[in-house]
């Protein structure tokens, strides 16, 4: 009894706690970036706002093209032209400029703010939410490999791509008992540093150069049977690769967890 009492009362409590912590909880990055002057927006408030405000994806170009917000312009914070950028958009919109990445832990859009900030912006807001908060609310504003989403069921789910996920051990006993498998680095050259990690067996095609060079690649694996083997450098980008993967048809396919990333922390590698 004073268990289930107990239990009530702090069901209760919870219920009662200001925004302000539970919007902690949920947004990490908030805080931490409060102290700069980045202010957040809401999904809601972006989608009756969109209109009056440029929307900028600061990931890399091949996350952009694969998903993205209708409309939004994409300035990868990489991008050596970012400042001259997001000057000339804002100076030309008249508009304030709100800036994107992924999700609440993905810290790209607070960084690609804060450098708009410090190039002299001043109306710069992040939409930390993240694309895929945005596509399963809008889908009919959010576009998927240059066509519009329209239903968020088109989005592939965790369990879909965990499917193909595989650790280490099991990555390369698949390869052994593999015939002919086509393995391949879609690191950038920076990433690779020019280090095959699989004996020079795999083909490196960065995901950079978009899916032209992977087309071949896939399309030779589907034709002949092959499994193909995708290694990146965190075990993230083969996450957009997935997308187009599936609009090509094929199956057999495989990630490994972690990319290289794992692979160096196993060899007691940083």
């Amino acid at each position: 009894m004073g268990r289930s009492v107990g239990a009530a009362m702090l069901a209760l409590a919870l219920a009662w706690l200001p925004p302000s912590l539970a919007a902690a909880e949920d947004f990490p990055l908030r805080e931490q970036y409060a102290s700069v002057g980045l202010e957040p927006i809401e999904t809601a408030e972006l989608a009756e706002s969109l209109d009056s405000m440029t929307v900028i994806d600061a990931r890399s170009t091949y996350e952009y093209e694969t998903l993205h917000i209708e409309n939004a312009r994409s300035v990868p914070l990489a991008s050596p032209d970012f400042n001259a950028t997001v000057q000339s958009l804002a100076e030309a919109s008249g508009q304030p400029l709100v800036f994107y990445c992924n999700g609440v832990t993905c810290s790209v859009s607070y960084k690609a703010a804060l450098k708009a900030k410090e190039a002299g912006l001043t109306a710069v807001r992040v939409y930390d939410a993240g694309v895929f908060a945005w596509a399963q609310a809008h889908p009919e504003h959010t576009v998927l490999l240059g066509e519009p989403l329209k239903s968020a069921d088109r989005l592939i789910a965790s369990e879909q791509f965990e499917a193909h996920l595989l650790a280490e051990e099991a990555f390369y006993a698949r390869i052994e008992a593999s015939r002919n498998p086509l393995i391949v680095d879609i690191r950038s050259k920076e990433q690779r540093q020019g280090v095959s990690l699989f004996q020079m067996r795999d083909r490196h095609v960065p995901l950079t150069n978009g899916n032209r060079e992977l087309n071949g690649l896939v399309q030779t694996a589907m034709r002949e049977d092959r499994p193909l083997f995708f290694l990146d450098a965190t075990g993230k980008q083969v996450r957009w690769l997935q997308y187009y993967l599936e609009s090509q048809g094929a199956e057999d396919y495989w990630f490994l967890k972690g990319g290289a990333r794992a692979l160096y922390e196993s060899m007691g590698l940083k």
